[in-house]
């Protein structure tokens, strides 16, 4: 399970270190899309072979959205040896990301946030927002 909040920055070339921690899980070869709320999410190779599998089973009616949203600004990632990773402009443009980005572990994937939208939306979350579904999940 990918856990935990880590700072970072962009560097000139569109380049950020992923933390060790999340590489050892994500593996040698990882992958990267738009995610929820302007976000860039990173996915393990197992975890975007999973999500193609779930998406190709649905009727293409219902999916053509959603695949544009997900596989067009996609890219595969493998890491340098310092353990950067470029980050297509595109996805960076999209996720507002120019300098400093917070790693957030989000249970099966990783989320990368233009710093200050992270702070933005960690200030704005109230622990009522998400006290239902614990009750729901008997946390």
């Amino acid at each position: 399970m990918l856990i935990g909040t880590y700072q970072h920055n962009i560097d000139p070339k569109g380049r950020v270190i992923i933390p060790a921690k999340f590489r050892e899980e994500l593996g040698d070869v990882f992958y990267a899309t738009r995610g929820d709320d302007f976000t860039i999410a990173i996915l393990s190779k197992k975890a975007w072979d999973e999500l193609g599998e779930k998406i190709a089973q649905l009727p293409s009616s219902k999916t053509v959205k959603l695949r544009r949203f997900l596989f067009s600004n996609a890219a595969e990632l493998v890491p340098d040896k310092q353990g950067r990773v470029l980050l297509p402009q595109k996805l960076r443009e999209y996720a507002g990301i120019e300098k400093d980005v917070v790693i957030n572990g989000a249970g099966s994937r990783v989320e990368i946030w233009d710093s200050a939208a992270w702070d933005k939306y960690d200030s704005d979350q109230s622990e009522e927002d998400v006290f239902g579904l614990m009750e729901e999940l008997e946390i």
